[in-house]
């Protein structure tokens, strides 16, 4: 009894705490957001001027973040819509909306009168009412400078059928905020979590909203027991029988003046609904301790359902915190949890039939060498270190590992190395998206999709656009649907701010008037292309490690698949000497 008294005392004295937050927060941004306001009316009234619903085939969407990519409910097609771009010194915003086809493999942009205002860090869902439709609540529009920002509250819903946007304004719903989560659940979309950010100060919330799909209504639920902390950007999963599951995420928390301390969250929750089917839903929070084996801390995973009743998390960064730097260790990895065994475990790859040919060629050779003298010791993985050399004297040493049956000199005929070629990739290495984190994926009849993404080089941030595909029933290796494309990128150096202040409203716009006046630079610019700013040393033999396999690949389709596979390797270092040159 005297415990649990001291729980609620504590539990009612952090709502108090957060309640005075919450306020302080929000008196210190109603200015910051007035400001804004104006940017985003403006805005759309430039979006008011279309007037019917386009579709047009188009080049995949520019490399940007935090926007959001689900399933079509009925269709092979993925939905993207929104994000941000940052190139070092301003912030783009987007509201564009992109269908991906998945039998095609092309990408389509659909402009609707009337959509959402620009923004980023939003969550979506989607439901198979009336032909589908996509829900959008949320997310933050940033200044140019991103200094400033504003958070959204709104509720959208796009009717797919249709192809009309249509803004629910219903009382009672959260607050403003991104980095939330959100699930479409038995006829409710049930929101978690998230943060407020002014320029001053900042606030995160565990509160819990349901939105009842049938009857257009808001309610803030009030579990009985100890639930999570407050956090953002934490995976969020529905289960089968209507109860929702909350793992990790991140916040942080102000320990001095200008000194805020990030937290890594790894701890899991439930939240069940008592009194399903009733009038009234009761629900409770509760912890879960799940067995196997755990995703290591991060932050900027992504999530989504998976067949066989599981969930998977995929990528992330562990951003190591110092006094005045921030390090990342960038992930590629993908963890399943189980629903019904609460049981995490990584995913295994089976690799393709060529990798699992040569394992058993292996384990014979093995076999029949059992009976020598000395039996060499088993190989793991060899290590290939190659040496750039910049035009400036910079010597890159960029390690590879490539497992020791893609180097088997017993090779035999020539039909079979090309069959291992094209299931393995180029050059016989498996494919896989590179380390990243905050990527968007979807996941369509078993098949898991991975878009975009950022990693860090230095004080570079590289936005990713590429596509790749894994099957989540055979899990036999990764498909590059879209490569990267390093031209796609641009940084621009502190130094080089002042001749781009005049420009922060254009920038800040971002759509299709930002692609329209890159284009027009590069003409008058007569092809001089501004590379990426490839960072000298350590950092730019990173940067070259990472990109790697997109030269090896490009090199590859140019020399046709009856190149020796030294040859190719020489033309790929070439090519990307010769990019990163010119970047330099």
């Amino acid at each position: 009894m005297g415990k649990k008294g001291k729980r609620d005392k504590k539990g009612k004295g952090a709502e108090k705490t957060l309640a005075k937050m919450e306020k302080k927060v929000s008196r210190r941004a109603k200015k910051e957001e007035e400001d804004l306001e104006a940017l985003i009316a403006e805005f759309q009234s430039l979006d008011a001027k279309k007037t019917q619903v386009i579709e047009s085939s188009c080049p995949p969407p520019s490399p940007r973040l935090n926007c959001s990519l689900c399933a079509h409910p009925e269709r092979d097609e993925l939905i993207l819509f929104g994000g941000e771009y940052f190139n070092g010194q301003k912030t783009y915003l987007y509201n564009d909306l992109y269908i991906y086809h998945i039998r095609k493999n092309s990408w389509a942009k659909l402009d609707i009168p009337n959509p959402p205002p620009r923004r980023c860090a939003h969550q979506a869902a989607v439901v198979p009412t009336a032909g589908g439709q996509l829900w959008i609540f949320g997310g933050e529009f940033a200044s140019p400078n991103g200094e400033q920002f504003y958070h959204y509250k709104d509720l959208w819903v796009l009717h797919l059928a249709t192809k009309t946007w249509e803004q629910i304004k219903a009382p009672g719903g959260p607050s403003g905020r991104s980095g939330h989560r959100m699930v479409a659940c038995k006829r409710q979309l049930i929101i978690f979590g998230g943060f407020h950010e002014s320029a001053r100060d900042f606030i995160y919330y565990n509160d819990v909203y349901t939105f009842n799909l049938d009857s257009f209504t808001w309610s803030k639920l009030a579990p009985a027991g100890l639930g999570p902390a407050p956090r953002s950007g934490c995976q969020m999963t529905a289960t089968p029988e209507g109860n929702i599951i909350i793992y990790g995420g991140y916040s942080k928390q102000r320990i001095k003046k200008d000194v805020d301390k990030g937290t890594l969250h790894t701890d899991m929750f439930l939240l069940k609904a008592e009194g399903a089917g009733k009038e009234e839903d009761r629900w409770s929070w509760s912890r879960l301790s799940p067995s196997g084996v755990k995703p290591s801390p991060r932050s900027g995973f992504a999530v989504a359902a998976a067949p066989n009743n599981r969930c998977l998390l995929f990528g992330g960064v562990h951003d190591e915190e110092e006094e005045e730097s921030l390090e990342g260790d960038f992930f590629n990895d993908i963890y399943f949890y189980d629903l019904g065994k609460n049981r995490w475990f990584p995913a295994q790859l089976k690799g393709p039939k060529s990798e699992r040919r040569r394992r058993r060629r292996g384990r014979q050779a093995e076999a029949e060498a059992a009976g020598e003298e000395q039996l060499p010791p088993a190989q793991g993985p060899l290590e290939m270190v190659r040496e750039v050399v910049a035009e400036d004297g910079t010597v890159m040493t960029i390690k590879q590992l490539i497992p020791v049956a893609a180097e088997d000199k017993d090779r035999s005929g020539s039909e079979e190395e090309e069959e291992e070629e094209e299931e393995g990739g180029a050059l016989g290495q498996p494919v896989e998206p590179c380390p990243r984190s905050s990527a968007m994926v979807a996941v369509k009849h078993g098949v898991l999709f991975v878009y975009g993404g950022m990693f860090e080089v230095g004080d570079r941030q590289v936005t990713l656009s590429d596509l790749h595909s894994l099957d989540l029933h055979r899990m036999d290796g990764w498909k590059v649907l879209l490569e990267m494309d390093p031209k796609t990128q641009e940084w621009l150096e502190e130094s080089e701010s002042d001749e781009e202040e005049d420009d922060d409203v254009e920038g800040a716009e971002g759509g299709e008037e930002e692609e329209e006046s890159s284009e027009e630079e590069s003409e008058d610019e007569e092809g001089e292309q501004q590379h990426p700013a490839v960072q000298p040393g350590e950092a730019q033999a990173q940067y070259l490690a990472r990109t790697e396999q997109y030269w090896l690949r490009l090199a590859r389709s140019h020399m046709g698949p009856e190149a020796k596979d030294k040859k190719v390797l020489k033309v790929a270092h070439a090519m990307a000497k010769t990019f990163h040159e010119d970047a330099i």
